[in-house]
């Protein structure tokens, strides 16, 4: 391993006091039916959570492997397994350029400390946590990636009137 990976990989969980955890993958799929098929009948995934969203016109199915869908049902409310998320835009007519790649997913104990930790690294934070909840950046191959704030944060300044900026 080069000095410059095992650099990354060593810093890696570097985070300070903030910690962080893989929680999903997000796929946009044109067609429900045929993606459930493949992704459960052909390979094997188990649906462990859905969400309709009529206002919103989506619906959102969280895929998991048989072990870890088993190992979540046991534990009730205890550590999730990172998971497929499968998102269906009910009035999208297909995808081009990649957009059917939604993007990765962590959970965060500080969402706030984390995006002023990143922007002071001179990460773009595309999508600001004015919510206290959600945030969304970008690594530098354009991989749009998601943080979650575990728990309830309280809207804050700078970020509640931050505007968005680009694309998340």
């Amino acid at each position: 391993m080069s000095a410059n990976i095992s650099r990354h990989v060593l810093n890696g969980y570097n985070l300070g006091n903030n910690h962080m955890r893989y929680l999903h993958t997000m796929v946009r799929v044109s067609d429900l039916d045929s993606s459930l098929d493949f992704y459960c009948n052909k390979l094997g995934l188990k649906e462990v959570r859905r969400m309709e969203n009529e206002k919103g016109r989506f619906t959102l199915v969280f895929l998991a492997t048989p072990e870890d869908a088993a190992r979540m049902a046991a534990d009730a409310g205890g550590v999730e397994s990172p998971l497929i998320e499968l998102t269906w835009n009910w009035d999208e007519k297909g995808y081009a350029g990649g957009r059917n790649f939604g993007h990765l997913a962590y959970r965060v104990d500080d969402i706030y400390a984390l995006c002023e930790r990143l922007m002071a690294a001179g990460v773009t934070i595309n999508r600001p946590p004015r919510d206290g909840h959600m945030a969304f950046i970008r690594s530098p191959d354009g991989i749009s990636i998601e943080l979650l704030q575990d728990g309830v944060l309280p809207p804050k300044e700078p970020w509640a009137s931050m505007p968005n900026t680009g694309s998340w």
